[in-house]
């Protein structure tokens, strides 16, 4: 959960699809890897929010890179009103909390190392719990107040110029803590100091911690990457717009990978794994496998300035391995549109799927041999002709 963006205007999302289920008709046996020369760069597309979105162009004096060993401090804080008890081992709660680690190495091809290190004691903060205005959502005065006390009861024990982020686990006394919202700095004030270094990144858990799991820091560690949130901000049904298709929607969806726009956004994956079409045209592509690092990973059709459709093989594998269904996703990506109002739409390839125990709808999207979509609108055609168990062969047109 990211809530502390600047105020900017709301950009609606228009999805207008249509997604004729073609009869079954032989297909190429194999279809050759993409060779076309379109440059990836001609389908990346630029942010318009000046906060979290899925533009390629994220200012990194705010975010942190997703690159490389991410060396993070975890406390532990209890409250006046809400002391931890003997009962109350760090070690548990790292232990519930340290998977995310592996998780987020196996997403990022390990691009990424989350190297997290625990300060072992609670640390007593100087408010009650149920001041910091958790329970009825939180300031960012209110919430850097609440890093800073936590910096400043640890700075005692610990030298923070060796870390780049913190993790704040509360006690689970601590009912009025009740999110887990990403702290991200203001460069235009003084901020969190602690050991000459800076505090820019941090992650303030709540009990929310206990339903959504270790994914949860994944979820919020991705904010500090610049992701924004997939589900919806408005309205009855949050996830209306990607499911359990990516952790940035639903953390304890079936399949939580990012999606393969957001790997190539990370830089996880290449330039040379994306295929883009960006004007007129048609070509095949066999798409590897996103949960795996070898071979094409999305093709990306570009339909305007800040858009695109994008086409990824999902198969139930790595972080993947509960996905409800499996084949191609097809999603439509809008870079001006702003956290929690659809960034990310997956377009559904089965609406009369029933989905299984534990899955919804919206987690049967994934589109089988022989199924097309097409926009009128934009001109855009993705025809998906072949499948295996670790690829699926598409053609992409766009007139």
């Amino acid at each position: 959960m990211l809530r502390h963006a600047p105020k900017v205007r709301r950009l609606a999302v228009a999805l207008t699809v249509l997604i004729p289920l073609a009869a079954a008709t032989p297909v190429a046996s194999a279809v050759s890897e993409d060779s076309a020369t379109t440059p990836a760069a001609d389908c990346a597309l630029p942010g318009r929010t000046g906060w979290t979105d899925e533009g390629h162009d994220t200012d990194y004096r705010q975010f942190q890179q997703p690159i490389g060993t991410k060396r993070v401090l975890m406390l532990y804080v209890d409250f006046p009103d809400a002391q931890a008890t003997d009962s109350d081992s760090t070690t548990d709660y790292y232990n519930e909390l340290a998977p995310a680690a592996d998780w987020m190495q196996k997403a990022s091809f390990g691009r990424v190392k989350l190297d997290i290190t625990q300060l072992n004691r609670w640390l007593r903060m100087p408010q009650d719990s149920t001041t910091y205005g958790f329970d009825r959502g939180i300031t960012f005065e209110q919430h850097e107040l609440y890093v800073r006390q936590a910096v400043e009861a640890a700075d005692p024990h610990v030298d923070f110029s060796r870390y780049d982020m913190v993790y704040i686990v509360p006690t689970r006394a601590a009912k009025a803590v009740k999110f887990s919202p990403t702290y991200l700095y203001d460069p235009a004030t003084t901020g969190i100091v602690a050991d000459g270094k800076r505090v820019k990144w941090g992650v303030t858990f709540g009990q929310d911690l206990w339903r959504w799991g270790f994914k949860v820091v994944n979820h919020e560690t991705g904010h500090t990457f610049g992701l924004p949130d997939l589900y919806a901000f408005e309205g009855t049904d949050f996830h209306r717009y990607v499911r359990g298709w990516d952790l940035m929607g639903n953390i304890a969806g079936p399949a939580p990978q990012y999606v393969g726009w957001e790997l190539w956004k990370f830089g996880w994956i290449d330039d040379d794994q994306v295929s883009c079409l960006s004007t007129a045209g048609s070509r095949t592509v066999r798409l590897k496998a996103v949960e795996r690092p070898d071979g094409t990973k999305i093709a990306v059709v570009r339909t305007g300035e800040t858009t695109a459709y994008v086409a990824e093989s999902r198969k139930a594998v790595g972080n993947d391995a509960n996905a409800c269904s499996t084949g191609v996703l097809i999603y439509k990506v809008d870079s001006s549109a702003q956290t929690g109002y659809g960034p990310v739409q997956v377009v559904n390839g089965n609406p009369d799927a029933t989905p299984p125990s534990g899955c919804a709808q919206l987690d049967m999207a994934a589109f089988h041999p022989g199924q097309s979509f097409t926009d009128p609108d934009t001109g855009v055609r993705i025809d998906v002709k072949n499948s295996s168990p670790l690829h699926d062969d598409i053609s992409i047109t766009k007139q």
